[in-house]
């Protein structure tokens, strides 16, 4: 048997040299079809011809606390900012795979220190938490400060802009997958691009990110985004979103 199945891959070996060596003619490699469809991109961060807006600073009707509630934080110009206490707010249109851009701003007077000082998150399907913190010139554990997958992957660098100016996220999520059963078969992935630099290269994310013990991977569908309210005056404008 052992000796037929090597034969055999010699010979599908052979065929497939034989048919790369027959073609001659570069048209036959051409792929016409189907043609990729045409998004406009925005200029300067603006939402490209095909996103979904999440938030652009006229109203805040895309977001709900977690009861379905309108949401209690502050419309402040062209941005949301926490108001202490009102709890998280999570996005109406719930998501998969996606491309998430969302800016967002520390205060510029700063009070405390570490995972005190301009504090907040990104949790994608309300879940997995890219951290949100004042990260310039501000020591505290490595996968806590901005940019981390919350408590399991530290950025790898560290591209904060000072207290008080605007940074960017822009991020690229694979949803997890979940079988009939409940059970995890494949991984989230995401890739975190904070002011223009990588910080997060197509990172495995193993669960949920909790401030206490390790992931857990219980199964869901799609679902919003949450923003965090963690006590600081955060603020947050121009989000949207590509489903991918």
């Amino acid at each position: 048997m052992k000796l037929i199945y090597v034969n055999i891959s010699i010979l599908l070996l052979l065929i497939s040299q034989l048919a790369v060596a027959q073609i001659t003619d570069p048209v036959a490699t051409e792929v016409w079809e189907p043609e990729p469809r045409v998004v406009t991109a925005g200029a300067m961060n603006a939402a490209p011809s095909d996103a979904i807006v999440l938030f652009d600073g006229s109203n805040m009707d895309g977001w709900q606390h977690k009861d379905g509630t309108p949401i209690k934080w502050k419309l402040d110009g062209d941005a949301m900012t926490v108001v202490k206490g009102t709890g998280p707010i999570f996005s109406k249109e719930a998501h998969g795979d996606c491309q998430l851009h969302i800016e967002w701003r520390a205060p510029a007077e700063v009070i405390s220190e570490g995972q005190g000082r301009g504090n907040s998150g990104v949790f994608l399907q309300g879940i997995y938490e890219v951290q949100v913190l004042d990260s310039y010139n501000n020591r505290t554990y490595s996968n806590g400060q901005a940019g981390s997958i919350y408590k399991q992957t530290m950025p790898l660098v560290n591209a904060m802009n000072p207290p008080g100016q605007w940074n960017t996220y822009d991020i690229i999520f694979k949803a997890p997958k979940f079988n009939a059963d409940g059970m995890k078969v494949a991984s989230a992935f995401v890739t975190v691009i904070h002011n223009g630099v990588v910080i997060q290269n197509h990172t495995e994310i193993k669960g949920t990110t909790p401030y206490i013990g390790l992931p857990q991977n219980p199964a869901h569908g799609e679902a919003g985004i949450q923003l965090q309210d963690h006590g600081n005056p955060v603020s947050f404008r121009n989000i949207w979103m590509r489903k991918l």
